[in-house]
């Protein structure tokens, strides 16, 4: 059985830092693509990041570039989101996925086939 568990959430100030980690277990982690995307009180689910297996490839939306970066460690079996230069419009439940390696970027949650229960990050202005 597929488990995603994201930690690191909380309450932060303007301008400060977190880091999101999502421990996956349960699957083969080093053949799967990973991606966080998150969802603020009544607005759709929206793509972060993703990050390839190996992790040499990855790609950020546009409103987070230069601010976002996710990473991966597969001897731990974890991906992580750090995030700087945090903005009160960051605050949302952030949430890790995982599909199996295919050919393409995943942007959207229909291409992910599992899914954590996810994490609050507040940041307050």
């Amino acid at each position: 059985q597929v488990q995603l568990v994201e930690s690191g959430g909380g309450l932060v100030q303007a301008g400060g830092s977190l880091r999101l980690s999502c421990a996956a277990s349960g699957l083969t982690f080093s053949r799967y693509e990973m991606g966080w995307f998150r969802q603020a009180p009544g607005k759709e689910r929206e793509f972060v990041a993703y990050i390839r297996p190996s992790g040499g490839g990855t790609a950020t939306a546009n409103s987070m570039m230069g601010r976002f970066t996710i990473s991966r460690d597969n001897a731990k079996n974890t991906v992580y989101l750090q995030m700087n230069s945090l903005k009160p419009e960051d605050t949302a439940v952030y949430y890790c996925a995982a599909r199996i390696e295919s050919w393409s970027i995943a942007r959207t949650q229909s291409e992910y086939d599992h899914w954590g229960q996810g994490t609050q990050v507040t940041v307050s202005s």
